[in-house]
Order: C-alpha cells, then sequence, then structure tokens
C-alpha cells in the first residue's frame, strides 16, 4: 500500500471517523462525519487580521474538516453551504491531501 492510501485509510478510519475525532453532521442535506474546530479558524482570522486580507464582517465564523471522498467536488470560495440547518457562505477551502477544511461564515444581516 502506497503513502497515499495510507492517508486516506487514516482520513476515514482516524481523524474522520465518529468514534474517535468526527462527528456526524448534516452538510448540504447529506449526513458525514465532519469535524469542526473553533480554535484554528480563531487563529487563522487573526492571521488575515495582521495580513490585512479581511473580506467581510462574519458574525460567526466556524472550520470544518470533511473527507474529500464523502463530500466531493472542492467547493467554491462564496458558496452556499448548510451545516445542520444553518446557512454559511465558504469563505476559504482547501484540499489538504484528501481532507477538505473549510471556512464557513454566517453574514451579519
Amino acid at each position: 500500500m502506497g503513502f497515499k492510501e495510507l492517508a486516506a485509510r487514516d482520513i476515514r478510519n482516524v481523524f474522520i471517523n465518529p468514534e474517535e475525532f468526527g462527528e456526524h453532521h448534516v452538510v448540504d442535506g447529506k449526513q458525514m462525519a465532519v469535524i469542526i474546530d473553533g480554535m484554528e479558524v480563531v487563529e487563522r482570522s487573526k492571521k488575515q487580521v495582521e495580513q490585512g486580507r479581511i473580506d467581510g464582517i462574519y458574525e460567526k465564523q466556524i472550520l470544518i474538516y470533511v473527507s474529500r471522498n464523502e463530500f466531493g467536488p472542492l467547493p467554491t470560495i462564496g458558496r452556499r453551504l448548510t451545516l445542520d440547518r444553518n446557512n454559511y457562505r465558504v469563505t476559504d477551502a482547501v484540499d489538504e491531501g484528501g481532507m477538505y477544511s473549510i471556512t464557513l461564515g454566517a453574514v451579519k444581516s
């Protein structure tokens, strides 16, 4: 088994596994294992402020990790996404070797 296969197996069996780190959530109507990371989004936001790269003001921002295989194509920035019946906009999305890190912002109304 090669590295890519081992990494994909670890994403499914360890990182995203609901018995380890993941939790079941509904993303755009589909139940899947997700990791919600509140601390990492705070750190990333600090870096964006320091670098002067803030696109908008968000009432709430969260960072989720999902398996590429479970989620599908990487979402585009600006796309609407529903997480557990809450609507967000994708503010950042990165494929980190088979696992997506997706930053979601709830726009202030």
